[in-house]
């Protein structure tokens, strides 16, 4: 699906994770009869309920690379199949549950450009000026209803039960909010035993150690942890039920490789929005062009570098932009392709963090897609 010269590009409408939800939806024998994609784990076919578990951060490398460490997943059915562009959470996790890639539901980075030279934190949903909740409203933030306008229960964390993002995302969801990882297994064996069809539920403790820590021991231990809550899940499946685990996107180790912008690109940047491995330049008035060239002579060597128009039609974002959500994109985007970052000071939060991701590298877009049966 790509190499280390060439970008990744996510396989959307294939074997990507605007497929997982509808596939899995529809691989049960409670579902209308449907083609079946092949990437589907058999284990998810004909299954009379399906729990699908997001375990956030998780590449498919990172998997592979820690047999020992995850012995249940790496036993489980299935392989990689690709992301978004970017690589990053809010667009992930938004793609996950609409079942579309990002040209289609809006949500299209971390950090957007919003009404001028204001940028979105879209999973804080704050910009410069605060809580945006109520000035940009995240229901209306994105068209597109989860789940095909079905409302499965949702287990996800309590307290971003009211969060901007997870309105935006999971608008009309019914949430069961967990503090523990226990509470994830006993909530979704309740939800099992009370005869839902369909249960998702989203883990983030391998992202947060990654972001924290980087590679290492305590990153080991929590895969190890994600690997028991795996083992768990399957353990409270009634006979003909399957868990279909999915991740959002891997994982780069970038450390304290953060990489200040070149003056001669800062100096025609009007704005930077997006993220340290997927960072977009805002050209000042005018100075697209030389912003462009400028941007290619300093970080060809380490990154993709791509005017806006470059990358959609390179399909990066599964199709063309309406006119509102090119706005929320920047001019020129420095996609890394080594283990970097690209600093912005109007974001002081990422500059303690080691592993990252949004970029289009194989470690962080290609995901893991697993199934096991009850």
């Amino acid at each position: 699906m790509g190499d280390s010269d060439q970008p990744t590009l996510p396989d959307y409408g294939g074997a990507c994770i605007d497929q997982v939800v509808a596939a899995a939806t529809r691989s049960g024998r409670y579902a209308p009869p449907a083609p079946l994609p092949a990437w589907l784990p058999q284990p998810a076919v004909g299954a009379n309920q399906v729990v699908l578990l997001v375990l956030d951060g998780l590449g498919w490398a990172q998997l592979k690379e820690r047999p020992g460490l995850a012995p249940t997943m790496n036993a489980m059915a299935g392989g990689p199949i690709t992301t978004v562009a970017p690589s990053t959470t809010a667009v992930a996790l938004t793609t996950i549950t609409v079942g579309a890639p990002p040209a289609t539901h809006g949500i299209v980075g971390y950090r957007m450009r919003v009404e001028g030279h204001r940028v979105l934190n879209v999973l804080r949903w704050k910009t410069g000026d605060g809580d945006a909740r109520s000035e940009i409203p995240p229901e209306g933030f994105q068209p597109l209803a989860p789940f095909a306008g079905v409302k499965p229960p949702v287990v996800t964390r309590a307290d971003v039960a009211e969060s901007g993002f997870t309105r935006a995302h999971m608008a009309g969801g019914r949430l069961y909010g967990w503090r523990m990882p226990s509470t994830i297994v006993a909530t979704v064996a309740a939800l099992l035993r009370d005869g839902e069809r369909f249960v998702y539920a989203y883990y983030d403790g391998v992202d947060k150690v990654a972001h924290e820590f980087g590679f290492g021991p305590t990153y080991d231990a929590e895969v190890v942890a994600a690997d028991r809550l795996v083992h768990d899940l399957i353990g409270v499946l009634p006979a003909g039920a399957a868990l279909v685990v999915v991740s959002d996107h891997g994982q780069v180790d970038v450390g304290d490789r953060v990489v200040t912008l070149h003056p001669e690109v800062a100096d025609l940047t009007d704005l930077l929005s997006g993220e340290g491995r997927f960072r977009w330049l805002h050209a000042r008035p005018g100075a697209l062009d030389r912003l462009t060239a400028a941007a290619h002579r300093h970080y060809d060597g380490v990154a993709w570098v791509r005017a806006r128009a470059e990358a959609v039609a390179e399909g990066w974002f599964g199709g063309p932009l309406a006119p509102h959500v090119a706005e929320r994109l920047g001019d020129v985007a420095i996609v890394a392709r080594d283990a970097i970052a690209l600093l912005d000071p109007a974001d002081p939060g990422e500059q303690w963090m080691r592993c990252r991701h949004g970029s289009l590298t194989p470690a962080e877009m290609l995901v893991p897609l697993l199934a096991s049966r009850g």
